[in-house]
């Protein structure tokens, strides 16, 4: 970890002008889009593609293509720590979690290489309004259903439902980029009857696969992306996503509710003021 921040900070003291203060730049729009990311995947589940996404574009040129792939690649390891501390509090469904996982990674590739087809606009105006109407949805009519409730669904149209819900948010994955975190989050908690910290922590789980292959198949398709901007925003989003987990899973459902919906509601609002600056 050493190394890569010493390297990060050699990239940007490259320089006294021209590549130097491009680096900083860069550096500057990568870590404020990983704030956003981060907070948003701790929190909610929100993928990354959300905020970095456009951010990328806007502020930095970056094709669609290349930014959803370094957004999907951001989403990994913040994604996974995550995961990891919602399961560490008990508040993850493996079982359920692997079957709507299954089938949203089967169907990924194909909405990736449907989203390679699309125009650049296509891929980030749904994504963005999912955000914000989310987190008004938080904020209006907050999800308090308990454990309890959630575990007296069967286990038989518990799994149908998962397979259903997963072909849906596997393409929304691999198409507009976002991990279908916010769908599955939708999901989890209107259509299968989580709880809300149990939604978010098996949100988190399925996107760390999911947002995975979706990575590789960006790459594959698009080529190499910028790896300074890669690594920028990773490190970013790892960072807040920690701090965000962490708090989640301390936090009451009321107060958890009313702080995923600002968070969504805002990071939505913030990024269609950046998509209005294009």
């Amino acid at each position: 970890m050493d190394r890569v921040f010493e390297n990060i900070n050699r990239y940007l003291r490259q320089g006294a002008t021209g590549r130097g203060y491009a680096g900083m730049f860069k550096f500057i729009i990568c870590f404020i889009a990983g704030i956003g990311a981060g907070l948003g995947t701790g929190f909610a589940g929100m993928s990354a593609a959300a905020v970095i996404s456009p951010m990328l574009i806007t502020f930095l040129g970056m094709p669609a293509y290349e930014a959803v792939g370094i957004a999907l690649a951001s989403d990994v390891l913040a994604s996974a720590v995550s995961a990891y501390t919602y399961g560490k509090n008990k508040n993850l469904d493996v079982k359920n979690g692997l079957v709507m996982m299954g089938t949203v990674l089967l169907v990924t590739l194909f909405g990736s290489w449907v989203a390679s087809k699309v125009p650049n606009t296509t891929m980030g105006n749904f994504s963005v309004f999912m955000t914000l109407l989310l987190g008004i949805k938080f904020i209006v009519k907050p999800v308090m259903t308990t454990k309890e409730s959630m575990n007296q669904v069967s286990g038989k149209k518990r799994v149908i439902q998962s397979v259903i819900c997963g072909t849906v948010v596997g393409f929304i994955c691999g198409f507009v980029g976002a991990g279908g975190g916010m769908m599955m989050l939708l999901i989890l908690t209107s259509v299968l009857g989580y709880e809300l910290k149990t939604a978010v922590g098996t949100s988190v789980f399925i996107m760390a696969f999911t947002a995975f292959t979706g990575a590789v198949s960006h790459f594959v398709i698009g080529g190499k992306p910028d790896l300074w901007c890669l690594l920028f925003c990773v490190a970013s989003t790892l960072l807040w996503a920690r701090i965000a987990a962490k708090f989640a899973n301390k936090a009451t459902p009321a107060t958890l509710n009313r702080a995923t919906g600002v968070v969504l509601a805002v990071l939505g609002a913030v990024i269609l003021g950046v998509n209005y600056l294009k």
